[in-house]
């Protein structure tokens, strides 16, 4: 597979040399990447904290799976509960069909109108009472827009690395497992030990994270010259590496999502207080701090697909023994394994895709649109499981089924 890769990488720099360009300083702008400095690195800066916000808030959503079954959703089955997430997960990365090819031809500003839509929908959630209240705030607005401010952000960072692309998204990207650390016990502590209720336990998460995105409107740049092309390139799909990679990943997102959203469900049904349930999504993100971060920096070394490829056939394997967890100790051991090697997937897949890019003016476009088509599978995955769950009454075949996808 190294061999493989390097062929990609080869053929990469080849195809960049002729970009057209009208003018050699723009040429010369685009084939080469600071690969660090003072912007490089603000503009990854930028980057994680919007993964904290956004992305920290999704893998929440296993606390919210919990308390929506023990109060507002009390009367619903979990599948259907499942549905308002795996409809956000599916979005955020959907919604980089869109974003990224604004991108592409716009600069980083857009971003910033996702930053108020996101929090706009956040403020919506803490109002909701109803499923299709939680569908459209927390599935539909709360999802669409955190695609739009990811793939953006994602695009802007490869756009300021070479050789180091790999490492700097692990550092980006691992905004989100801090972000998923603090909000799951922030959300626990005030949902459950508390008498803040729902609704101001959530617009105090918005609060807290909105000098975040002011920051993140300020940092992230784009640094080449907007693409003039076609708005969607579709001719991305004739590329065998590129088609295979989003295959991959399709395949991963199938059964990835389990654990995030129903690690807290399965604790409580092994008989694990539901806040110290709760905090297994913090122990998870908090490996996946590492998984991210640590794994990227091999990547850049010893090959993206190398790497991509060892975190998925792990990740696989420690689903498969989701249902053998059945002490806190297990649960805790578990929770960490799975975050470290999932954590190589989030960022590994996102770098993998700057090995097949003929054109780095148009990284925006093929991110967005490949994450867009393999996450079909975020919206599939979770309410399959769920359905599974209610059909069989235990997780031995949720975890059968999500380890063989993975």
């Amino acid at each position: 597979m190294s061999a493989n890769e390097s062929d990609i990488e080869a053929t990469q720099e080849v195809a960049t040399d002729p970009i057209p360009s009208t003018e050699s300083s723009e040429k010369e702008v685009i084939e080469k990447a600071p690969d660090g400095g003072l912007q490089a690195w603000l503009v990854t800066a930028g980057t994680a904290c919007i993964f904290f916000s956004a992305l920290g808030f999704a893998n929440s959503f296993g606390i919210f799976e919990e308390y929506y079954l023990s109060h507002q959703l009390k009367n619903e089955s979990a599948d259907k509960v499942a549905w308002i997430g795996s409809l956000a997960a599916f979005l955020q990365f959907a919604a980089g069909a869109l974003g990224g090819p604004l991108f592409d031809r716009y600069g980083a500003w857009v971003i910033r109108p996702a930053a108020i839509m996101y929090l706009f929908a956040m403020m919506m959630t803490s109002l909701c009472k109803q499923y299709w209240q939680f569908m459209l705030a927390q599935g539909v607005l709360l999802g669409t827009s955190m695609g739009l401010l990811q793939f953006p952000a994602m695009a802007a960072v490869i756009q300021h690395f070479d050789k180091n692309i790999a490492a700097a998204l692990g550092a980006a990207v691992s905004g989100s497992s801090i972000g998923g650390v603090v909000i799951p016990i922030a959300l626990s502590k005030m949902l459950n030990s508390t008498s803040l209720g729902f609704g101001w336990s959530v617009r105090i998460i918005g609060f807290v994270i909105t000098p975040l995105l002011v920051f993140s409107c300020l940092a992230v740049k784009s640094r080449l010259p907007p693409r003039k092309t076609t708005f969607f390139l579709v001719s991305a799909f004739k590329s065998p590496n590129f088609s295979l990679l989003v295959t991959a990943i399709f395949f991963m997102f199938l059964g990835l999502f389990t654990p995030l959203f129903y690690i807290p469900t399965y604790a409580v049904s092994r008989g694990m207080d539901a806040t110290l349930a709760s905090y297994l999504l913090a122990i998870l993100n908090a490996a996946s701090t590492f998984g991210r971060v640590i794994p990227g920096v091999l990547a850049d070394r010893f090959g993206r697909l190398n790497v991509l490829s060892m975190g998925g056939i792990l990740t696989g394997i420690i689903i498969f023994c989701m249902n053998k967890a059945e002490s806190t100790p297990a649960l805790i051991v578990y929770s960490i394994a799975f975050g470290f090697w999932s954590g190589t997937i989030i960022s590994g897949s996102s770098a993998a895709f700057s090995i097949v890019i003929l054109d780095p003016r148009a990284i925006g476009t093929y991110l967005g649109t490949g994450m867009g088509v393999a996450s079909l599978a975020a919206l599939i995955g979770p309410p399959v499981n769920g359905a599974l769950l209610n059909k069989y009454g235990g997780f031995l075949e949720v975890s059968i089924f999500s380890g063989a996808m993975v």
